[in-house]
């Protein structure tokens, strides 16, 4: 944007954020564009942004009117894309339904804990039931969705909200997973009851018969600014575990994970199909990347990432500092949404609203991983076994980095 000054001198003016948490006015930067660009700018831009699934854009879907009603009553967006694959002569399409679930607290931090929670279960039940309605065969929701995202405070009176893997939150779920023939992905806050009840950021993988497949503990934790999350938990102690379920073999990467190319390379060695990262993440501290990791994750390892992070702004009832420098603050900042789904073969869909809960629905046919893994040969051109002799000199403790410096380079000119 540009204004002139007196003197007649362009000054570019800065665009003000949003106080709605929008993009300047819009819900995504993809309706942003989509709106302001003339359409067949619009489409290129777009080609760029989000890729083409078998050289063409994704094709919506269209979901029953249950679903949509929800989404109209219950104020949260609603979004359906399928990606394709080739047609294949000995292999019949393996076509998935994943849903994943967007949302920001139902009550003020200040609320009873048992209140907070109830609220929550009450919030998001109208938009499972919305999955489940539009046939969604995997369903995750974000990280720790059973309160709010209270571990920058460093309070331990937030770990009330901790529970065992087949708590009151597991037991909610798996209702519906029962009701829907659905697989749930519930990312909790577990207390560990056979361990001294040390607590974990665990995820619940719940079976399409109600039934507890397994769990899954964060491996990477997070001390950068606000994310100072080891006060709570430790790193995990479950390696990367592949779950096959009737729908396909899925990992989880939780959250700050993303930002570890070998975590992703990990899910990818065990098999993984589709890889789910439920995420709390905010725009001051990551939105820039946010686009990209899942993305890359996807394309690198030749199978479909699932990205999912919370939205709003949580205010806490006592300020605290992150050791940055700032003045002590009450709250994160704005978790910015934008879930979305990217592709092995690099193509995504539109994000999800940037200040709304939401619902993402994609169909995928899984036979685009192989396909992919046919075409670039990843797995074949990757060299193993030189990076395992450098990770293993890497490890000890005389290790030397492997630096060959211009004998020329510290010399005295004469």
């Amino acid at each position: 944007m540009e204004k002139s000054t007196q003197n007649g001198a362009v000054k570019e003016e800065q665009p003000k954020s949003s106080g709605d948490a929008s993009v300047c006015g819009y819900d995504s930067l993809h309706h942003l564009l989509k709106d302001n660009l003339k359409p067949h700018h619009y489409q290129e831009v777009n080609r760029l942004l989000t890729g083409l699934n078998c050289g063409k854009p994704l094709d919506t879907i269209v979901l029953p009117e249950s679903a949509t009603d929800l989404s109209v009553q219950h104020g949260f967006d609603l979004q359906a894309y399928s990606f394709h694959a080739e047609k294949e002569l000995l292999r019949e399409p393996r076509i998935v339904r994943v849903g994943l679930i967007q949302n920001s607290i139902a009550l003020p931090t200040t609320a009873h804990f048992a209140d907070q929670k109830k609220a929550l279960f009450e919030k998001v039940k109208p938009i499972i039931d919305a999955a489940g309605s539009s046939g969604v065969n995997i369903l995750c929701l974000q990280e720790a969705w059973m309160m709010p995202f209270a571990f920058c405070t460093r309070e331990k009176r937030w770990c009330e909200f901790a529970e065992p893997v087949d708590g009151e939150s597991t037991q909610f779920l798996q209702s519906f997973a029962l009701k829907y023939n659905m697989v749930i992905i519930s990312p909790i806050l577990e207390r560990d009851m056979n361990h001294g009840e040390v607590i974990w950021n665990t995820v619940v993988v719940i079976g399409n018969h109600g039934n507890i497949i397994g769990k899954h503990r964060k491996n990477h934790i997070p001390r950068v600014g606000d994310f100072n999350e080891s006060t709570y938990y430790i790193e995990g102690n479950t390696g990367h575990p592949v779950f096959e379920t009737q729908f396909g073999k899925i990992g989880i990467n939780i959250c700050y994970g993303r930002h570890h190319p070998l975590n992703w390379l990990a899910f990818g060695l065990n098999g993984a199909e589709i890889v789910f990262n439920p995420s709390a993440t905010v725009g001051e501290l990551s939105e820039p990347m946010w686009s990209i990791e899942a993305r890359n994750g996807a394309i690198a390892n030749s199978y479909f990432v699932a990205a999912i992070n919370r939205v709003g702004t949580e205010t806490f009832p006592n300020a605290f500092t992150s050791g940055d420098g700032k003045p002590a603050h009450a709250d994160f900042g704005h978790f910015y949404g934008s879930s979305y789904v990217a592709a092995p073969d690099a193509s995504c869909t539109p994000s999800l609203s940037r200040n709304r809960d939401g619902l993402l629905v994609t169909d995928m046919d899984l036979n685009l991983c192989r396909q992919v893994k046919d075409k670039w040969g990843f797995r074949m051109t990757a060299r193993y076994e030189l990076y395992e002799e450098t990770l293993a000199n890497y490890m000890k403790p005389d290790f030397e980095p492997q630096i060959i410096g211009d004998p020329l380079l510290h010399k005295k000119s004469s």
